[in-house]
């Protein structure tokens, strides 16, 4: 599956966010609606709301597993999102359930020559 989320994976958790791409699609970010901690999710499963003066986004998923973790942060401020999107704004953590799908990610250059696929065919 192909979207917007980051993870990386440090020891047994994957924190994830999302890309600086798509929170300058989003716009302003004025809500965050994370997920429960405890939460199991499959890959590519809508776990987490983004809303912006724009509109509300689904964040998905990256990896399969459990939700360990969730950015408390953005609660209180959720433009953190749009200042440091690879950075103190990150939305939630995943104790990963199947190593197999660590290797199905994009890597930097993946997701760069995918925003510029995307483009050129009208999409984002």
């Amino acid at each position: 599956m192909k979207s917007h989320e980051w993870a990386v994976v440090d020891g047994g958790a994957a924190t994830i966010g999302i890309s600086d791409h798509a929170q300058k699609e989003i716009t302003d970010v004025v809500f965050v609606d994370l997920p429960k901690v405890g939460r199991k999710v499959k890959q590519g499963e809508a776990c987490c709301v983004v809303e912006s003066v724009k509109a509300a986004f689904d964040i998905y998923a990256p990896l399969s597993g459990e939700i360990t973790a969730v950015n408390e942060a953005l609660i209180k401020d959720p433009a953190v999102v749009n200042r440091a999107p690879h950075e103190e704004g990150w939305l939630f953590k995943i104790a990963p359930a199947d190593a197999k799908e660590l290797s199905a990610l994009m890597d930097y250059k993946q997701y760069q020559d995918f925003i510029k696929s995307a483009a050129a065919h009208g999409g984002h």
